[in-house]
């Protein structure tokens, strides 16, 4: 029986930091490879994926409403930082986090509390208004 031709190589595309690139190149010179696809064959090939562990937290995807003037101002600094809308938006909410808590004010001029603290105090009412609708469910059902 005839051996299954493997697979021609085919090219993968994919972001890595400068620093890392520097490294390739140094471990190419190291150890007298051709190229860059041979570095990372090699690295692939004695890595081992049982013993990997990703350190990178855990994503999840929100969806907020912006004005169409702040997405225009998001979009342009992205292009011109040459950094994703994302990366943006987390180095924001970072600095913000880290930023010593003041009082903010509303549209209407009123100061109003960190969203912290809003978010805490809506929190019971929801749980109270699932109760009664519980308990009228359930009259509703006795009835019957």
């Amino acid at each position: 029986m005839a051996k299954k031709a493997s697979r021609p190589a085919s090219p993968l595309t994919f972001d890595l930091p400068v620093s890392l690139i520097d490294k390739i190149a140094t471990t190419q010179s190291k150890l007298g490879l051709a190229s860059t696809s041979e570095v990372v064959r090699l690295a692939l090939a004695k890595f081992n994926f049982d013993r990997f562990e990703s350190t990178r937290e855990e994503h999840r995807q929100i969806s907020v409403r912006l004005p169409a003037d702040m997405k225009t101002v998001l979009t342009r600094q992205s292009r011109k930082k040459k950094v994703s809308v994302g990366e943006l938006l987390r180095a924001s909410l970072d600095e913000l986090a880290a930023a010593k808590p003041t009082k903010t004010k509303t549209a209407k001029g009123k100061k109003k509390a960190p969203a912290k603290k809003a978010v805490a105090k809506k929190a019971p009412a929801k749980k109270a208004a699932k109760k009664t609708v519980k308990k009228a469910v359930k009259k509703t059902k006795r009835r019957r």
